[in-house]
């Protein structure tokens, strides 16, 4: 059975992570990677190095914030940059493309604002956005076809993809509204392919680089793959990288990665 592995990877900065995305890319041979907080303008991503590698990269980038790529060993067609729904939103947090391999598969890798402080404009943004984000994942359930959302959800969408939930319950991440916005995404009849595979707790993606996250395994579950039915049908495994995390100058995130039968 030939697969089809694509990933999720907050790198957070690619000047600052080329060398462990390049090893972890080495090691971990996916044939799509969706990249977030590449921080970098287009014109400044080190493109050449990575299709040296064998990829096709597609950035949206942005000025020492946000950005996000798409890394592909198999064609891409019908790349688009940008979420649909407001054209005065000048944040590089969406990029999308069809994947060609035994059959199409569309990807759309995002980076979903954080929202922090909580009230305020940055929460607004979030929630606004994620109401574009609904209408976008409308159409795609709409199409019929195989397609998925992954990337930085800047999510806990549940108790257990928290290490200590009770620190979190004033955070943006783990606001109610927060939580109910990405139910409302899921209850269009997406599958959140890792807690559908895995659904016992103890299983995070990100841990702060302060007062030791890591080395006590104070994580939160917050990089989500989300999957139309027909790419539901394909999915044959999900998981997380995490070991990555104790290596040298690592990102906060770690990878998350699916294989399909694609």
């Amino acid at each position: 059975m030939d697969l089809m592995k694509i990933a999720t990877f907050n790198i957070n900065g690619i000047k600052a992570r080329i060398q462990a995305l390049t090893d972890w890319l080495n090691e971990a041979q996916p044939d799509v990677a969706l990249l977030q907080e590449i921080k970098s303008v287009d014109e400044n991503f080190p493109r050449a190095h990575f299709e040296d590698m064998g990829y096709q990269v597609e950035t949206h980038g942005q000025k020492s914030f946000n950005g996000v790529a798409i890394l592909s060993k198999l064609p891409l067609e019908d790349i688009s940059r940008g979420l649909p729904g407001d054209d005065s939103d000048e944040q590089a947090r969406w990029i999308e493309a069809t994947v060609i391999g035994k059959r199409p598969i569309r990807v759309c890798g995002l980076y979903l604002p954080n929202g922090n402080p909580a009230p305020g404009p940055k929460y607004d943004y979030k929630l606004d956005w994620m109401r574009r984000l609904k209408t976008r994942a409308e159409a795609l359930m709409a199409a019929e076809e195989p397609a998925l959302m992954a990337g930085d959800y800047n999510i806990i969408p549940q108790l257990e993809d928290a290490a200590k939930p009770e620190a979190w319950t004033q955070d943006a991440l783990f606001l109610p509204q927060s939580r109910a916005a990405f139910r409302d995404v899921v209850n269009l009849g997406f599958t959140e392919a890792f807690r559908s595979l895995h659904p016992a707790p103890g299983h995070y993606s990100f841990w702060d680089y302060q007062a030791g996250s890591w080395q006590r395994n104070n994580g939160i579950r917050i990089d989500h793959f989300l999957l139309t039915p027909s790419c539901a049908d394909l999915l044959q495994a999900c998981e997380i990288d995490s070991a990555i995390r104790g290596r040298d100058k690592p990102s906060d995130h770690v990878p998350v990665w699916i294989t399909l039968d694609a």
